[in-house]
């Protein structure tokens, strides 16, 4: 799967998960939101409304996805492994439930949830544990649903911050590549899927960008002496293509679905 392919060994993984935790709060500041279209059709893929259901958000990290959810009328409890991430969510959304625990081994009761939501997470799951763990929580008929929010290398500027970071971190960086294909892991238990991809921007200051780019794992895991040359280098780059300070970053959104057997 495109992340995890990219991530040598075991030792790797954990080093790169366990990074987000020293850049929680950048990552809660310039992470980007999710326009609702992808609640949208998150509800019509799954045939039934958020509101009332009884959601967890696995990997929710500092609690982007969970917000929206909770905002959506879901009934929402993030689950979060890393400790730095689960003080963040506190610190962002009071009132909001969280629980420690991963994707591989859910710390729910048989046949508990409605929908089980993968914001920007899947790929942090081992699929082989991850999916038999979702059908034993989800009640028949549930939903798992996992979604990637891309920056679209199709356009010139992105693509091209994606090939310097690269070259720069052969051994590190990751891209998402096909990661979002995620059928094959789901079809041997009978679950049904359903796609959806979007496209949109938003508007956000250089600086905005960079904070952006602290938060990304391949990033923090560096020290700040080998992180800020890369950054600069980012950053001038920005200003040659947006002078007046300001970016329009555009994404490429890739929803799937999957119901459980009724």
């Amino acid at each position: 799967m495109g992340q995890r392919n990219r991530i040598g060994t075991s030792a790797d993984f954990r080093e790169l998960a366990e990074s987000f935790g020293s850049v929680a709060a950048e990552y809660d500041r310039a992470r980007p939101s999710y326009p609702q279209e992808l609640f949208d059709g998150l509800e019509r893929l799954a045939g039934r409304s958020l509101r009332g259901a009884r959601v967890l958000d696995v990997g929710a990290g500092t609690g982007i996805s969970t917000r929206l959810l909770a905002a959506r009328g879901a009934d929402v409890v993030g689950v979060e492994p890393n400790e730095g991430m689960a003080a963040q969510f506190l610190a962002s959304g009071p009132g909001l439930a969280l629980v420690k625990g991963s994707g591989d081994e859910l710390p729910f009761h048989d046949r508990s949830a409605d929908v089980i939501t993968y914001a920007q997470a899947f790929h942090w799951t081992r699929p082989e544990r991850s999916v038999p763990e979702a059908v034993r929580v989800l009640r028949p008929g549930g939903a798992l649903a996992a979604w990637w929010n891309v920056k679209d290398s199709g356009v010139a500027w992105v693509r091209a911050m994606g090939e310097r970071l690269a070259a720069a971190l052969p051994e590190s960086y990751h891209g998402y590549g096909a990661v979002n294909e995620i059928d094959s892991h789901l079809a041997p238990f009978g679950l049904r899927s359903g796609h959806v991809r979007l496209h949109w921007e938003r508007r956000v200051g250089v600086e905005h960008v960079i904070t952006d780019l602290v938060s990304r794992s391949y990033l923090a895991a560096l020290t700040p002496e080998k992180r800020e040359p890369l950054l600069a280098v980012e950053r001038e780059a920005l200003l040659a293509e947006f002078p007046d300070g300001w970016v329009v970053e555009p994404y490429v959104l890739d929803l799937t679905v999957a119901i459980t057997p009724s």
